[in-house]
């Protein structure tokens, strides 16, 4: 057993392109360290409707050059088997550990392959690559990155021709085509004839941006921003430029790139801790609201000054307020968010009499959403401008949230009172998330199974009126791994996360508030029923 793994490691070494991580590999065959080993030729990064996200490293089941050529050959065969000869393949990058060597060899590949490859000038937010592979009529686009992932991640986002990414079969029949490559030799590999981009493509983006926001609208919230040490800053800086706000104010420590990401531990402005920079920030210079990319900027985070205190406002509620500014603006179109956000966006859709989807989780399949004109997901992901990007956009969600909130600034009122506005015209929707992570994946296969055998009858003294196996599929929705219940009041969905080793359990309760004078006992009461669920839930599940 252990002279069979240590000759698979050997025959990887002899392909490595990568002088570091051949270095890394020797190492570990020199210092016969089986245990490490085995971890990494258990098997290979599955190529997913994600596409690819792993922890850096030599071997098979870890982000590295060989993994990365041979997913580019992968999707440079699918390509043309699709009958895309010769067609435009456009690749993005963020600034992490790798990331530029992966857009190269990605680029190499496709030209060995005699597609066209043209590459970003330098590392740029994912809602750039969304827009060029149709600013550009590509056939496909590539992005690098890991998006809000611990420092030690990497990963690899494909993206078809109508500018969303890819999901099934799409992903099963590239993932047949990586499966079919004999090895690295027999991929070629150009060192030129690719094109480098200039700031053309960004310009064209930026100059998208505008159309986000009404003609004439105010223009005067002023924001702390922290782009969580990734790619946001100067495209965001940019845009709020053009677009006439007040310059945002930077959190400093977390304003430029850094692949270690050094002031959080984790890059994603929902983990705790992560935006304690930004509060600090505020209580110094009293902006209207804090604006948080993440590191690949396409997640938008929002908080306000609530009382004496600074708190982030949840996705939903971000996903509603947006809803609500839309409506006024008397936009037409479908609104659409994934199953696991608030139902308040069906309320507002109903009343404003506009179509209203609701999807799998994924911006991937929110971008496909017929007539879509607005879509969200709880995890600070925001669709404000379909025809120029089909996917999640932390730039444009920025300016949106920013108009919204000057807007309310000139009337004398916050996104706070706009909430409350919402919660007396729908009833309180409160959501909160019990997500939990785990070392090792088995643990979320048996919490899954355990509540498919042992179905819970009641949460939070709440009966359970209805229960979907989402494995199966509905009539509007294709099968996920997933369990739905309805509950009196409430709605809970719990699935394993497709990006991370992580089950989440989405919570909802709605609650009547009889008037604003009825807030704070609504609120209350929300809060007692989200905590006894999450309570009821853990157990039943047995995390």
């Amino acid at each position: 057993m252990h002279d069979e793994l240590i000759a698979q490691a050997q025959a990887w070494l002899t392909e490595d392109p990568d002088p570091e991580t051949r270095t890394e590999l020797a190492r570990l065959i020199d210092a016969q360290d089986h245990t490490e080993l085995a971890a990494r030729f258990s098997g290979t990064l599955q190529f997913g409707t994600a596409g690819l996200r792993g922890e850096l490293g030599a071997g098979p089941m870890r982000m590295n050059r060989s993994v990365v050529i041979r997913a580019a050959a992968g999707l440079g065969a699918y390509l043309k088997k699709q009958g895309h000869e010769n067609g435009l393949v456009v690749i993005g990058y963020d600034a992490r550990h790798k990331s530029h060597d992966f857009a190269l060899d990605t680029a190499a590949v496709m030209t060995g392959a005699g597609l066209r490859a043209a590459v970003l000038p330098r590392p740029l937010p994912t809602p750039v690559l969304a827009f060029a592979i149709r600013h550009l009529g590509a056939v496909a686009g590539v992005e690098v990155t890991a998006s809000h992932n611990p420092p030690r991640d990497n990963g690899y986002k494909v993206y078809l021709g109508d500018g969303s990414q890819i999901v099934p079969p799409a992903d099963a029949d590239i993932a047949a085509e990586i499966a079919a490559i004999p090895s690295l030799t027999t991929v070629r590999r150009p060192t030129e004839g690719w094109d480098t981009l200039d700031d053309t493509v960004l310009d064209a983006y930026l100059a998208r941006t505008d159309a986000v926001l009404a003609e004439g609208s105010p223009r005067t919230a002023r924001t702390v921003y922290t782009a969580m040490h990734g790619v946001g800053k100067d495209v965001l800086l940019a845009a709020f430029a053009r677009a006439g706000f007040p310059e945002p104010e930077l959190v400093t420590e977390q304003a430029d790139p850094d692949p270690d990401f050094p002031t959080v531990a984790f890059p994603n402005p929902e983990e705790p801790g992560a935006m304690d920079l930004a509060f600090a920030k505020a209580r110094e210079s009293a902006p209207d609201l804090i604006i948080a990319n993440d590191p690949d900027a396409d997640r938008c985070a929002v908080a306000v000054r609530d009382g004496d205190a600074w708190r982030m406002l949840r996705g939903d509620e971000v996903g509603a307020l947006l809803a609500a500014h839309l409506v006024r603006r008397e936009v037409t179109g479908t609104f659409a968010e994934s199953i696991v956000s608030s139902s308040l966006l069906g309320r507002i859709a109903e009343k404003a009499g506009l179509p209203h989807v609701e999807t799998l989780t994924g911006f991937k399949w929110i971008a496909r959403a017929e007539g879509l004109r607005y879509g969200y997901e709880e995890a600070l992901g925001y669709c404000v401008d379909p025809d120029g990007v089909r996917d999640k956009d932390g730039i444009t969600a920025a300016l949106l949230v920013t108009e919204l909130a000057s807007r309310l600034k000139e009337e004398g009122r916050t996104l706070l009172d706009l909430l409350d506005d919402l919660a007396v015209e729908h009833g309180l929707h409160a959501t909160d998330q019990l997500s939990v992570r785990v070392e090792d994946l088995s643990l979320i296969a048996a919490a899954m199974r355990r509540l498919r055998e042992q179905p819970p009858t009641e949460l939070a003294g709440l009966p359970i009126t209805k229960t979907d196996d989402l494995t199966q599929g509905t009539d509007t929705l294709p099968p996920t791994d997933g369990l739905r219940y309805t509950l009196d009041g409430a709605r809970v969905i719990v699935r394993p996360s497709g990006t991370e080793p992580k089950l989440k359990c989405y919570l909802e309760v709605i609650v009547p508030v009889p008037d604003r004078a009825g807030l704070p006992a609504s609120h209350a009461r929300a809060t007692a029923l989200l905590e006894s669920l999450k309570r009821d839930l853990s157990t039943a599940a047995g995390i």
